[in-house]
């Protein structure tokens, strides 16, 4: 077994640990590849503590918590790899043990790129940028310049050239200056062929273990003896030798220069502004430092640097975050046109078209291990639900079978017991010994017919597997307290010919609005950045006054509001405070309208149970218990009108649909504004075939079934318009633009 670990950023920190099955795939030497094989991986969080004694390293281990076990991690080079997992199932500690190379098997010389899924701040930026690069110096630099500059290859070329510039313009610029800098070059690159020299030597056993510690030992000599002659001035200057390296020193010089020259061309600059460009950005935010961005910005901006990164693996966590419709459309259409390259691609998204889109196989962590399916996530979901219904039908169908030999069994023996029949005794030990023989599975896992010796091989207590029904997938499930009795009928919120602009100098941003919502209705609006989304939110909130036309509210009207920054509202007032949790947050919501019992059954509603709700802090709760959180402060006192502003940013695909169910059985109204696809085909459109519900599941009335199909428009040029087939008529309408953008 080999094990490899990895301290998080010190020793108080916790630390990730893999283990696996050493194989010759181990200990072929460094190769760049896009493939990766690593049988029997058991990967682990030890917790944090510093320096530990063998007893107390004993106790800690014990406390480890362990996210695979004897877990097989297959990646085929040029596959697009889709992972699922509920929240907590340890996604992200793979994602970055496999990003930073904990797990053994994963060859130095590959080139991974991880964009991680975090809050959108300052802190978490740090965790995106290189770790060779300088964090307060790439604040300074505006989008497109990081893009450029932030690329694993260039950097390695700038780093030796910087070495061979700086000992010159440090030093006097003579030729022992010259000859140093190009011994200090050397020396660094024997120092990663050590690297490598003592990975081999480590792992190699025999006579190649003993060859490979050979080579270790004469390396380390001659590392020893390029140390020492950094600083000498030993032979002369005139010396062939020295001549010599002088000479090597200036092509060397030259050829990085070239190199570096190369990959500055005209077209990689195009490339990263195109990125950009279809991530949202202008020609005017392109410019901006990044430290003037929003934390949603400089999180596109590190998505468009993973983009452009001449990466083996490439790892996207939440990479849709932030992103409007228009950049999740061409995001899906440039890694589907990456299926031709030998680039391996892993993604984690919650969001279900683009997972169903890009992705070619799944990768499923449940219960610590990895379990693979060729196809995307639609067809996984649908052939577990196959496998599922086929193994009822069987084993029923067994079922019957047995009840019925037990029963001729039992005939056969009181009869031949009776009438001193040995046929009908021997014929009962037959069935019997059929019974034990032939029940139970029929097939292998892979579907192939059942062979005892490769199948059951050992000592068993039957001859053949019993038929399993696995336990239906328990979603999580979302409660909403159902909206007050409103009194009296009307319009909750009704804008008539409104028109918005911030001032009487600037163009409009909205106009001729007209926009009725009732109790029950399902209003979507979607549409790019920038066109609108958050002023019309405002002016249904009574955040603004129109400009022109009349916005009117239902006098009893309450309203809840998820804003998009819910999430960093919550985390600043738990950084404020550092002991405010989830149940503290609530209670300064509802005040003295509701006891703690109340505060934590609703909070439990929202699966924020126990001493998650009253002991863990706010800042330490994850973005979908955030999410959580806040719908349970606004859903408090039964609102009538649900507004959304996405809502579904921070959580996970299962919680989504989560989220999808429990809006469809809200009796009062939701404005949903997203660019979740999924979100608007299931809620607005009444697609309950998304959800695995027939037609009426979740409502309370069948007279409600109509009134809960509403209506989707797309608000472009500050105009709303009705999409008459939904999702789909947008998604036609960013075609041409799509396709400009293309690279």
């Amino acid at each position: 077994m080999l094990q490899l670990s990895d301290p998080v950023d010190g020793d108080n920190n916790p630390t990730v640990v893999a283990t696996c099955k050493q194989t010759r795939f181990h200990i072929q030497g460094d190769r760049r590849s896009s493939e990766v094989s690593v049988e029997q991986l058991t990967l682990s969080i030890l917790p944090a503590g510093g320096k530990k004694s063998n007893e107390q390293k004993a106790r800690t281990s014990a406390k480890s918590l362990e996210i695979l076990s004897d877990a097989d991690l297959k990646l085929k080079g040029g596959f697009h790899y889709g992972l699922l997992g509920r929240n907590g199932s340890g996604k992200s500690t793979l994602l970055q043990a496999i990003s930073t190379k904990t797990i053994p098997g994963l060859s130095h010389a590959t080139r991974i790129a991880l964009l991680q899924q975090a809050s959108a701040d300052y802190s978490s930026l740090a965790r995106h940028i290189s770790p060779t690069s300088a964090l307060h110096n790439d604040l300074n630099k505006c989008a497109l310049t990081y893009v450029l500059e932030n690329n694993m290859a260039r950097n390695g070329i700038q780093a030796e050239l910087d070495v061979l510039s700086s000992e010159q313009i440090n030093g006097d610029g003579g030729e022992w200056t010259q000859i140093r800098a190009y011994r200090q070059l050397q020396y660094n690159r024997m120092l990663k062929e050590l690297t490598d020299a003592q990975k081999n030597a480590s792992l190699r056993s025999g006579a190649r273990g003993a060859q490979a510690r050979k080579v270790l030992l004469a390396l380390e000599k001659r590392v020893e003896d390029a140390k020492q002659r950094i600083d000498s001035r030993e032979p002369p200057l005139k010396s062939e030798e020295c001549q010599d390296e002088m000479l090597r020193a200036s092509e060397l010089m030259t050829d990085l220069q070239a190199e570096l020259d190369e990959r500055r061309l005209v077209d990689v600059e195009a490339q990263a502004a195109t990125i950009l460009e279809a991530l949202g950005f202008t020609k005017t935010t392109m410019k901006m430092p990044l430290k003037e961005l929003s934390g949603g910005w400089q999180m596109r901006c590190m998505l468009a640097n993973v983009l452009v990164q001449d990466a083996d693996i490439m790892i996207l966590d939440e990479p849709t975050n932030f992103l409007d419709l228009l950049g999740i459309i061409w995001l899906q259409k440039y890694l589907i046109s990456l299926r031709s390259s030998p680039k391996t691609v892993i993604i984690v998204s919650h969001d279900r078209d683009f997972i169903d889109n890009v992705c070619m196989e799944i990768i499923i962590l449940k219960d610590k291990t990895l379990q693979y399916f060729d196809g995307n996530l639609t067809a996984y979901e649908e052939d577990v639900k196959s496998r599922r219904q086929n193994l009822i039908k069987v084993k029923e169908a067994q079922d019957r079978q047995i009840a019925h030999m037990e029963k001729t069994i039992t005939a056969n023996i009181k009869a031949g017991k009776k009438q001193k029949d040995d046929n009908k005794l021997r014929q009962a030990v037959s069935r019997q010994k059929r019974i034990e023989d032939r029940m139970g599975m029929q097939v292998n896992e892979k579907g192939h017919k059942f062979k005892l010796s490769r199948d059951h091989a050992g000592f068993q207590e039957s001859k053949r597997k019993a038929i399993e029904i696995p336990p239906e997938e328990k979603g999580v499930r979302l409660v909403l307290p159902m909206a007050a009795d409103l009194r009296f009928p009307g319009p909750l919120v009704s804008l008539d010919q409104v028109t918005f602009a911030y001032s009487n100098q600037q163009k409009a941003v909205l106009e001729d609005i007209n926009l009725s919502i009732y109790m029950g209705s399902r209003v979507g609006v979607i549409g790019l950045n920038g066109s609108g989304k958050t002023t019309l939110i405002k002016l249904i909130v009574d955040g603004v006054k129109p400009t022109k036309g009349l916005a009117d509210r239902h006098p009893r009207l309450k309203l809840g509001y998820y804003s998009q920054l819910a999430v960093e509202g919550l985390r600043a007032a738990g950084r404020a405070n550092p002991s405010q949790t989830a149940l503290t947050t609530l209670a300064m919501r509802v005040g003295e309208a509701m006891n703690e019992s109340d505060m934590r059954a609703l909070l439990g509603s929202f699966h924020l149970t126990g001493r998650t709700a009253s002991d863990v802090p706010v800042a330490q709760l994850s973005g979908g218990q955030l999410v959580r959180l806040a719908l349970a402060c606004i859903v408090w006192d039964h609102p009538h009108l649900l507004v959304l502003d996405e809502v579904t940013t921070h959580l996970d695909f299962y919680t989504v649909v989560a989220l999808a169910r429990a809006l469809r059985s809200f009796n009062g109204a939701i404005l949903l504004v997203s660019h979740d696809r999924f979100l608007f085909r299931s809620v607005i459109e009444g697609d309950v075939e998304l959800l695995g519900l027939a037609e009426g599941d979740g409502l309370d009335s069948e007279e409600n079934t109509e009134g809960l199909r509403g209506n989707l428009y797309s608000l472009q040029s500050g105009r709303l318009r009705l999409l008459e087939h939904g999702v789909k008529d947008f998604e036609g309408s960013l075609e041409k633009k799509v396709a400009k953008l293309s690279l």
